[in-house]
Order: C-alpha cells, then sequence, then structure tokens
C-alpha cells in the first residue's frame, strides 16, 4: 500500500515554511511585509535548514562517517538541530555552547539526547572561544581514532550559505511570484543571509538586500564603513558577530543598520499580542529591520524576512517585566498585567 503525503523521516520535515503578511508593520509602512515561519520547522528554527545542509555535505563528501560523533560550537538553535537529525540518522552529538545562552536552549539541546558542555562566554579571539574548543575536541578525538568525529563549523563551512541559496532563497523567490523586491534578517554565521541574498540577486539584481544588525555587533558598521566596529549591546541571542566568517564574505548587501533593542524588542511584543506570533528577540530584530527596509524602498514593495524562532526559547528574559525594566526596555501593559495577575 502506498500512503501520499507522507514525510519518510526527520530531515523531509526540514523547509518549505509558510510565508505570512505581518498585519501591522504592513500597515505602518504602506508595504507588504511577509516574515518566513521558521518557527515552523521541526527543530523549531531556521538553523534546522542548517544543520541539514551541513550534514548533506558532510555525508556526501565522506567527513561525517556512519557512527561518528557530531560536535559543534553554538548558541544552541543550529546545536538542536544537528543533535536531532543526528538521532534520526545515527549519530550522537556534543554541543559547546556558552553559559550565557537561555535555559529554555540549553534544557531543549540536553533533552535530545545530545552532550552539552557549557563553557564562558568570550570573544572569537579567545582560544576558549565555545567554537575553538568543539574544533580541538575533533581534533584531539580524530587524533585518537580517524573519522570518529565530525566538527560541524557553521560559521566557515559554506555549506551552510549554499544550502540557504538553494531552499530558503528559491522558496522566497517561489512564495512571492518572483515580487520580492527586498530581503532583510539578523546574521550570526551570515549562511542565510548569503544564501538568500545570492539566490534572489541571481533572479533579480534589483532586488535589495539588507542587514539588520543588534547593537553589539560589528557587522554593520563593517557593511557601511569596512571596519569591524561594536558599540553597545544586546540581548538578542544567537546574531551579531565581531568578524566576517566565510559564509558572510560574499554576501551580495546594499544596506545595513544596527537596531537597538528599544527597537526591536517591542515588535516580538506586538508580534505576540497584536498578531498571536509567539517568536524570539532576533525575529524581532529582522522585524524592525524589515519597517527600515520598506521605509528606504517607499510604499508599494514586497519585503520579506524571517520569524527565525519560537519566543518560548527565551521566555524569561522577552516576556519578564522584571528582567526587561532592568534593562531599559519598555514594558508593556498587557504584559505588565498578565504577570501582576499571578
Amino acid at each position: 500500500m502506498t500512503i501520499t503525503h507522507i514525510r519518510p523521516h526527520l530531515a523531509a520535515a526540514i523547509g518549505c515554511t509558510p510565508l505570512i503578511k505581518l498585519r501591522r508593520a504592513s500597515e505602518l509602512t504602506g508595504c507588504e511585509i511577509l516574515a518566513k515561519c521558521e518557527f515552523a520547522n521541526p527543530g523549531g528554527s531556521i538553523k534546522d535548514r542548517t544543520a541539514l545542509g551541513l550534514l548533506l555535505d558532510a555525508e556526501k563528501s565522506g567527513a561525517l562517517q556512519p557512527g561518528a560523533l557530531i560536535v559543534e560550537g553554538t548558541a544552541g538553535n543550529t546545536g538542536i538541530g544537528l543533535a536531532l537529525l543526528g538521532a534520526s540518522r545515527g549519530y550522537r552529538s556534543v554541543i559547546y555552547m556558552p553559559d550565557t545562552q537561555s535555559k529554555e536552549k540549553i534544557d531543549a539541546l540536553r533533552i535530545t539526547g545530545a552532550e552539552v558542555r557549557l563553557v564562558p562566554a568570550v570573544p572569537y579571539a579567545n582560544p576558549n572561544h565555545y567554537a575553538h574548543q568543539a574544533r580541538r575536541f575533533v581534533e584531539e578525538a580524530n587524533a585518537a581514532e580517524p573519522g570518529s568525529a565530525w566538527f560541524a563549523n557553521q560559521f566557515d563551512n559554506t555549506a551552510n550559505r549554499d544550502f540557504h541559496a538553494a531552499t530558503t532563497g528559491v522558496e522566497i523567490w517561489e512564495q512571492t511570484d518572483g515580487q520580492v523586491a527586498g530581503f532583510v534578517c539578523a546574521t550570526g554565521t551570515g549562511g542565510t543571509l548569503a544564501g538568500v541574498g545570492l539566490a534572489l540577486k541571481a533572479r533579480n539584481a534589483q532586488v535589495r538586500i539588507a542587514l539588520a544588525d543588534p547593537a553589539g555587533s560589528a557587522l554593520a558598521h563593517y557593511v557601511n564603513t569596512g571596519e569591524l566596529k561594536a558599540e553597545g549591546n544586546s540581548i538578542s541571542e544567537g546574531i551579531g558577530s565581531s568578524r566576517v566568517t566565510a559564509n558572510f564574505a560574499d554576501a551580495p548587501i546594499d544596506l545595513a543598520w544596527n537596531i537597538p533593542d528599544v527597537e526591536s524588542v517591542p515588535w516580538v511584543h506586538a508580534l505576540m499580542h497584536a498578531e498571536g506570533l509567539n517568536v524570539g528577540g532576533s525575529s524581532g530584530v529582522n522585524v524592525a529591520g524589515a519597517v527600515r527596509l520598506a521605509r528606504a524602498l517607499g510604499p508599494g514593495h514586497v519585503i520579506v524576512t524571517l520569524l527565525a524562532d519560537a519566543g518560548t526559547r527565551y521566555q524569561a528574559k522577552l516576556f519578564n517585566p522584571a528582567f526587561l525594566r532592568g534593562k531599559d526596555i519598555p514594558v508593556p501593559a498587557w504584559l505588565d498585567t498578565a504577570f501582576s495577575a499571578q
């Protein structure tokens, strides 16, 4: 018996996410602002795509051997995607992760069965940065037993960018019937922004590609001036960078802005309260960037961004009035009321 409409395994459920109109942002700008609902991926974030692209490339090249250990340094979501895919394909996972990340993400990783190694958050130049520790672990494991471990290397493995070009970018083009005039998102590894940008530019060179960068990241300043310089800080997790990764290097970026938390976090709250979309901090940065891009292009354009993951992974920060006030971030009245009633 053949049953149609069945996905044969977890990997087949990744991608083809819906594109939804953001009503408030669209009304505010006179543009059609659309968002890819990447939280609909089985692991709950856009990083499922990154994980799958890295895994497929490694399996094809032979870099990842059957039964080998998957190892990655990650702020959380890529690790979750790798661990879930690994479990479905017979791999174990070891994840190095900064100890500053949300408890919700740390717990989500542990639930997958991954071995989570929390390390202090230090700059990339420090040899104890989580990515360097993950790489050293793999080098030592393979020195003792060749082929026993694989370092996913999401920041500088361009299979990340290439997979987004082949999937995310193509989906956006097809879902908008080629009418997309601009795409904007934040970036950490650079894979999504570069991949989508390259895919859309290949189909229409006039599509504007923009970077929405959180405070504390050096990338917007780099795009605008050629200098890596960071100012301020942000409560956003998993986005921003102090360096140009291999994935980011070829990103065809036309515009770039630094987005402060006082601009991005209110969008997280507005999406939840007015549109029923429960999203994380990077999605707030993305929507704020989409509004800026819409204003730069003018009314009547189709702008696409990403809702990268769910707000439940950051609940103790994004929806915690005391925490927000401690960071001088506005607290909406409905959120105050919700917590005062407890």
